[in-house]
């Protein structure tokens, strides 16, 4: 089931191949980038996603991270918000997550821990208990009171998490983009049929030079 379908060597390309598959299923609208409006969401960059140790090691993940740490530093310094959010579960919340994966993530393990690859310590942690980052979390007041109305999306997995709160936001209201080649899962059949499925009427795929250069851009200008 687990694959290494992205790797520091060709991300770039993969994700552009599928990016373009997945616009062919993206209907035409008005939603563009807009840096002034969006936040960051990096979703669940932890220990046990991203290190092989772990049963739940997602061979792919190590790609993915050098493109989430230039996101994250760019919106740092547009001083625009980046959020990472955190998997924890107790007995209480996780609710169907411990009947279907048969056990959850506690909050005290070691495992539980954002990666120290990448800087969270500037920047806003939301601790979650289910796929939906919206769920049980104030995820939804940060953005408001940060008068936030655009998400960009990254992390893992991308068809669990990353899906699940993509809808949550599009029905929500804010405008969404999906970083093709900031987002990984276990395969690439479970990556693209869920960017498929997310362009097709959630949210608008999109690759990370694109993001940061639309970024550099506004910047020069100011």
């Amino acid at each position: 089931m687990k694959s290494r379908f992205y790797t520091l060597e060709n991300i770039y390309e993969k994700a552009k191949s599928i990016k373009n598959e997945a616009e062919n299923y993206c209907p035409q609208n008005s939603i563009h980038f807009i840096p002034e409006n969006t936040a960051l969401l990096v979703i669940d960059m932890q220990n046990i996603f991203l290190e092989e140790k772990y049963s739940s090691f997602i061979p792919s993940a190590p790609a993915i991270m050098p493109g989430i740490k230039q996101l994250s530093e760019k919106f740092y310094q547009l001083k625009r918000p980046v959020i990472f959010t955190r998997h924890v579960n107790t007995e209480k919340n996780a609710g169907m997550m411990s009947r279907w994966w048969k056990s959850f993530i506690m909050e005290d393990y070691k495992s539980s821990q954002i990666t120290d690859k990448l800087d969270y310590s500037r920047n806003i942690v939301v601790k979650k208990p289910q796929y939906d980052a919206f769920i049980e979390s104030d995820l939804e007041s940060i953005l408001i009171d940060n008068n936030v109305s655009q998400l960009l999306i990254c992390g893992v997995m991308t068809h669990l998490c990353c899906e699940t709160t993509a809808r949550s936001a599009f029905m929500k209201r804010f405008e969404v983009f999906f970083a093709v080649d900031g987002t990984a899962t276990y395969n690439e059949q479970l990556h693209r049929g869920a960017i498929i499925n997310l362009a097709h009427g959630f949210a608008k795929p999109v690759l990370i030079d694109e993001i940061i250069s639309e970024m550099d851009n506004i910047n020069a200008g100011k």
